[in-house]
């Protein structure tokens, strides 16, 4: 199967992106990478949090009891499962978090935010929420903020159900 589909992929000319498309795709990568650097700077320089730990936290912090299992954290913020388990175990030395064999599945691990992990969150979010509004949201009108949420929720619904070619 993966044969055919790499022969049907090399028979098929590429579908060039036109000028238009091209502008959006690297203007979205851009303004991506600007983002993620401009609001992770602070939070490692002030809070000593990288911009995954930041991430990590917020993930488990939206649940009420802080807890997922590793797959489901994986799924949640889109890494492989070996990225999540390496970044938890850094983590984990810092007391960020902790892991947890599951009781009725030993296969299954959970992760679960530390009361330290809650408390450099707490500290650093109302930092990373004012950059977000201020390198991002201010610049945008309430119409627009929710054509982008409609978008990027279509985007990663597709990107979630569409397998990855080999």
């Amino acid at each position: 199967m993966h044969q055919l589909i790499e022969d049907d992929m090399t028979h098929e000319s590429p579908r060039w992106l036109n000028s238009t498309e091209e502008q959006a795709w690297r203007g979205l990568l851009r303004a991506f990478e600007q983002l993620v650097t401009r609001t992770g700077r602070p939070i490692q320089s002030e809070f000593g949090l990288s911009a995954a730990d930041y991430t990590v936290l917020a993930e488990l912090t939206r649940i009420p009891d802080g807890r997922l299992r590793v797959l489901e954290l994986a799924k949640v913020l889109g890494w492989e499962k070996s990225r999540v388990s390496h970044h938890m175990a850094r983590m984990s030395k810092r007391g960020l978090v902790e892991r947890e064999v599951c009781s009725y599945d030993r296969r299954g691990v959970y992760v679960s935010v530390t009361p330290l992990g809650r408390a450099a969150i707490e500290e650093a979010a109302p930092r990373h929420v004012e950059d977000v509004r201020r390198l991002f949201l201010d610049h945008l009108t309430a119409g627009q903020i929710a054509f982008l949420a409609e978008i990027t929720e279509g985007l990663v619904d597709n990107l979630t159900r569409t397998p990855e070619l080999p």
